[in-house]
């Protein structure tokens, strides 16, 4: 073998015929393989030259006389008309060792036999005589291929080998032969390529057909089934496509556009308005005349009844505590003649304000044990259902809504206080809510009263929650949860409401498959997919031996992300929407409201205006967007402006003026600007023809501003 794979031979070729013929062909292909032997010294990178006759004739004439001299140059390689490679067939090495072996034996005496006579070597060796050897090697050649031509059907094209028409030419006219091979390989060639194009055109109408079709065969030659550990579900390893997919998961679309309903739309005139629409004047007649009840049992005669203004004031006051961050400072404090807030002491005194703390009721507390025995909720639960039917009528979520716990912190005494060690509180009053995810409005919420009286455990809690959360939500929206909710047959009951659902699932549910959970010998970051005609499943493996897996009936296809991380699809959604009721808790309890106290319905109602003025804020923030631009501080501004407004009303109906300077300057002004927006009686009487009254001084509008604005 010689360079590049390709075959160089040399052999020591004896003339044995002298005569010279007339050539006919003005070039002959001389080729060291299998057809013509190479002589001694013609070695090179080459297999293939196309050399004259008259080249020829010098070349042999030279080799067979060595005392003529040096041989004339091989043609250049960079001459494209005299040289070109011809690329060796690897099937056909055997066949070329046995015709060199038979071309060596015909010129080559056997040792046992006598040597031949010597003969004169002849001067020159004819390209006619050269011609004959090729044309008996074409021969042979031609006979061994068409033997072995139905034993091997590779063409010439497919073993990289030019094509030689040669190869089906008669002994007696080579060229003819050539050209009507050629010839009739063109037609051949061109009746193919006729057919081809009819019956690609031909196929062309079919392909989307033929590709549904495939896709189908290919997936269900590719499908593997996977049983659940219950035996009741049988998940597939590849996607439901096509006619296989019985019903098509996609994500609905809601009808009702997201935001703040007509109502509330046309009632949020201003800031305090919007916060009334949640505390409504049916709430607060309740607890205005269980509060007087239960202070007319303590004090009797000595009890000053309260009305609607002072139990928004101690709202106000309430508000205003937490925006100013002293949520866990004693209200003696608040009170300080010195490092206390002016509004407090200007609104009312501190003996009144820990009075209406005590006092505050919310039901009878005389009928209440006869309550208590069906509902453990029986202390508050008046207020709360008029407050919880007032959250969705105000507000539509947008197309994810997040189902989570909440929990308000409290260490008292309480039949249904929870314990949750994951939470920053661990001790609280836990609650099921529903919030939208984009805006984190509380949509619904749900107080968790602990386990049945006298039964056991509750069964498909999480799947009964979301039920419950989720009723009254229009179709065409996604839910997203955690595991303790999600399950195979909540996704069920949700698709019937043409709901969605995505979240995380724990590895002890009955409906996954086994292959799904196992985690050893997998790589980092890869994921396994399972699919359902309704649901799709996923184990993604975030570290080693650690995989997580979600639950989803609203994506269908195995979809990877680009990023390092190699997420799924399903997995991202999951994170951009499992945080609402998450940040809920966050901007909730950055200004909460809440006072240390040790009765559990004064938690809940904190609670509850605490939700109430974020909500409010939604409404107002979507309602009024050009409403302070550009400032990141507009809630704090809001719950302020919201607790003065408040306060406002009780300040400019005080009789007795507070004994610290500040506090009773802030009340004069309030009173003398309500005065003056006022006619008097005087002017009332006398009608529109009375004398205009003067207008206010300076330096009174000045200090109504800056109290204002305190």
């Amino acid at each position: 073998m010689g360079e590049r794979g390709f075959s160089h031979t040399s052999i020591n070729f004896t003339p044995t015929n002298t005569t010279t013929h007339t050539a006919v062909h003005s070039s002959v292909t001389w080729t060291s393989g299998p057809w013509l032997p190479a002589w001694d010294g013609m070695r090179g990178p080459c297999r293939d030259t196309t050399l004259t006759l008259e080249q020829l004739d010098n070349l042999l004439a030279t080799r067979g006389r060595p005392d003529r001299g040096p041989s004339i140059p091989f043609p250049s390689p960079s001459d494209p008309t005299l040289y070109f490679w011809k690329k060796k067939k690897k099937k056909k090495k055997k066949k070329m060792r046995t015709m060199m072996r038979t071309m060596m034996r015909r010129n080559t005496t056997p040792p046992s036999a006598s040597p031949p006579p010597t003969t004169p070597r002849s001067p020159c060796l004819s390209a006619a005589q050269v011609l004959e050897q090729i044309s008996s090697s074409v021969d042979q050649e031609d006979e061994e291929d068409y033997m072995e031509s139905e034993e091997e059907d590779v063409s010439e094209d497919e073993d990289g080998e030019e094509y030689n028409p040669e190869r089906d030419a008669d002994d007696d006219d080579d060229d003819s032969a050539s050209r009507s091979c050629s010839s009739s390989e063109e037609e051949r060639e061109g009746e193919r390529e006729g057919d081809t194009a009819a019956a690609r055109e031909r196929d062309t109408a079919r392909e989307p057909e033929r590709d549904r079709e495939d896709a189908a065969a290919a997936a269900r030659a590719q499908r593997e089934t996977l049983l659940s550990k219950n035996g009741k579900i049988k998940w597939s390893s590849v996607a439901y496509r096509g006619p296989d997919r019985p019903r098509a998961i996609r994500r609905p679309r809601s009808v009702v556009t997201p935001g703040p309903t007509a109502y509330a739309a046309s009632r949020a005139l201003d800031i305090e308005s919007a916060f009334r629409l949640f505390v409504t004047p049916a709430i607060e007649r309740i607890i205005v005349d269980m509060t007087n009840l239960q202070g007319v049992r303590k004090y009797g005669d000595g009890w000053r009844p309260m009305d609607s203004t002072d139990l928004r004031a101690y709202v106000g006051l309430l508000i205003l505590a937490g925006v100013y961050r002293s949520r866990g400072e004693a209200a003696a404090s608040l009170w300080d003649a010195e490092s206390g807030r002016t509004v407090f002491r200007a609104t009312m005194p501190l003996k009144v304000f820990h009075k209406y703390s005590r006092l505050l009721r919310f039901d009878d507390r005389q009928s209440r044990p006869a309550r208590l025995a069906t509902d453990r909720l029986a202390a508050i639960r008046e207020v709360w259902d008029l407050w919880e039917e007032r959250l969705p009528a105000l507000y539509n979520p947008g197309p994810d809504l997040t189902v989570d716990e909440q929990l308000v912190p409290f260490r008292g005494r309480c039949p249904f206080r929870q314990y949750i060690p994951s939470k920053p509180a661990k001790y609280g009053i836990k609650s099921w809510v529903a919030c939208d995810a984009k805006s984190s409005y509380a949509w619904k919420m749900q107080v968790y009263t602990g386990k049945a009286a006298g039964g056991g455990p509750e069964k498909n809690q999480g799947a009964r929650v979301v039920l419950d959360l989720t009723e009254g939500l229009p179709g065409g929206h996604n839910v997203t949860c955690d595991n303790f909710f999600t399950s195979y047959e909540l996704g069920q009951r949700l698709l019937e409401r043409n709901l969605t659902m995505v979240g995380t699932v724990r590895k002890n549910k009955a409906e996954l498959p086994p292959a799904l959970l196992q985690s050893k010998g997998r790589q980092v970051l890869s994921s396994r997919f399972a699919f359902t005609p309704t649901a799709t499943l996923v184990s993604y493996l975030a570290k080693r031996n650690k995989n997580v897996l979600l639950l989803s009936t609203l994506h269908a296809e195995p979809d990877v992300s680009d990023r390092r991380d190699r997420k799924p699809a399903l997995i991202l959604d999951y994170n951009c929407n499992k945080g609402g009721v998450d940040n809920l808790d966050k901007v909730v309890g950055t200004y909460s409201c809440r006072r240390m106290t040790a009765r559990w319905p004064l938690v809940i109602f904190h609670n509850i205006l605490d939700v109430s003025s974020y909500n409010a804020f939604v409404i107002w923030r979507e309602i009024k967007p050009d409403w302070m631009p550009g400032k990141r501080n507009k809630r704090r501004v809001f719950l302020e402006q919201l607790g003065k407004a408040l306060v406002k009303p009780l300040i400019q109906r005080r009789q007795r003026l507070p004994r610290t300077q500040a506090a009773s300057a802030l009340v004069k002004v309030l009173q003398s600007a309500t005065a003056e927006a006022r006619p008097p009686a005087r002017e009332q009487a006398a009608g529109p023809a009375a004398a205009a009254p003067a207008a206010p001084p300076v330096a009174r509008r000045q200090d109504l501003h800056r109290v204002l604005q305190v």
